[in-house]
C-alpha cells in the first residue's frame, strides 16, 4: 500500500512539475509576443510617421505651387487692369465727366 502511494505521490510530483514548466513557457512565450508586439508597433509607428511626413511635404509643395500660380495670376490682372486703365483713362474721365453733368 506504501508503494502505491509514493508512487500516486511521484505523479502527482511529476504533475505539478510538467505544470509548473508548462506555466513558465506560458510565461516566456507572453513576454516574447509581448516583446514583438512592442517591436511590431514601433515599427509601424515609425514608418507610419516617415509617409506623413512625405505627405506632408508633398502637399506644402503643392500648396506653394498654388500660391505662386495664384500671386502670378493676380499680377497678370493687374497689370491688364493697370494697362487698360492707361489706354482708356482719358475715357473714364470724360464719361464720368458727362454723367455728373447730366443730373
Amino acid at each position: 500500500m506504501d508503494t502505491v502511494i509514493e508512487k500516486i505521490s511521484e505523479i502527482e510530483s511529476a504533475a505539478t512539475a510538467i505544470m509548473e514548466d508548462a506555466n513558465e513557457r506560458k510565461k516566456a512565450f507572453a513576454k516574447e509576443m509581448e516583446e514583438r508586439t512592442a517591436a511590431f508597433d514601433a515599427q509601424l509607428e515609425a514608418e507610419t510617421n516617415k509617409r506623413i511626413e512625405k505627405l506632408r511635404a508633398r502637399m506644402e509643395i503643392e500648396m506653394n505651387e498654388r500660391l505662386e500660380k495664384q500671386r502670378n495670376d493676380s499680377q497678370n490682372v493687374l497689370r491688364a487692369m493697370e494697362q487698360r486703365y492707361q489706354e482708356h483713362h482719358t475715357e473714364y474721365v470724360e464719361e464720368l465727366f458727362k454723367k455728373m453733368t447730366k443730373e
